[in-house]
């Protein structure tokens, strides 16, 4: 059995309450043997992170939870000497904070950047699911109790199963195999306003057409002239956008590296025969 967090990206309002309540948590409040006291500044042991998508007015934000991953093959227990890292029974990885002092390779090893270097203490300090609490009866870190959206969850892994299923991990090439999963980030967008030049009105009902190695996306202009692909993955995309009346616009090769404001489209009248 091992325990886990579960995030749903979609459920986040951005309200901080996770990284305040850990910072009330471990700020000047020395856990030991769990963790010492985390500084009140340069220190996030639960850090929430916001990404700005697209440009003006095509433009979304979203905010994603960082933490430590508790790691099945953390790097970080790799780089330790003398057990100065290492895993309780229900898989959360501790940094020992007496073993660990001076072993900056601890905070170096961490791909995710969630290991912090205390510059007073000599000391590499993480996240530690609020262990402390846990073995006196809690059943969830202060994080996830401070949610009010219920976007953080934890538990036994297996007993998150349904909510594991079909989320991701933050950067899988690293195979740590973390267990801290995401729900729900958004992917890339095209996205664009329709309007008639002439009559200087938006377009409503304009079919949109996306296509991209052989996979195809359809959607209509709204009562505002906008349309919008949305969690689209990173690739070339071909657009078409059709309205009886008017001749068909094209788009060839919208790259979706970055989310693709497309802006004001006009579409040109068809010539009368």
């Amino acid at each position: 059995m091992a325990k886990a967090f579960v995030i749903d990206v979609a459920k986040c309002s951005g309200c901080y309450n996770c990284q305040l309540a850990c910072k009330d948590e471990h700020a000047e409040n020395d856990w030991t043997p769990y963790a010492k006291a985390q500084p009140l500044t340069g220190q996030f042991w639960c850090r929430v992170t916001d990404h700005v998508q697209g440009t003006i007015p095509k433009v979304r934000v979203h905010y994603i939870p960082r933490l430590c991953n508790h790691c099945e093959n953390a790097p970080c227990m790799a780089a330790a000497k003398d057990g100065a890292v290492y895993r309780r029974k229900d898989g959360l990885v501790i940094i020992d904070p007496e073993k660990a002092v001076g072993q900056r390779a601890i905070f170096e090893a961490c791909p995710y950047g969630a290991i912090y270097w205390n510059e007073e203490e000599k000391l590499p300090q993480k996240c530690t699911g609020c262990a402390h609490l846990l073995d006196h009866g809690a059943r969830k870190p202060r994080c996830v109790e401070a949610c009010p959206t219920d976007a953080l969850m934890f538990g036994e892994e297996e007993e998150l199963a349904d909510y594991i299923e079909g989320a991701t991990v933050l950067q899988p090439e690293t195979a740590a195999h973390p267990r801290v999963y995401y729900r729900n980030i958004p992917g890339q967008f095209i996205a664009g306003t329709v309007y008639d030049p002439v009559e200087k009105e938006v377009v409503i009902g304009a079919r949109c057409l996306l296509n991209s190695g052989g996979k195809r996306w359809e959607t209509f202009t709204d009562s505002y002239g906008d349309f919008w692909f949305n969690d689209l993955p990173v690739g070339l995309f071909d657009l078409s956008i059709q309205c009886k009346g008017y001749q068909v616009k094209l788009f060839e090769k919208l790259r979706t590296r970055e989310c693709v404001n497309l802006g004001d489209i006009p579409l040109e009248r068809e010539k009368e025969a």
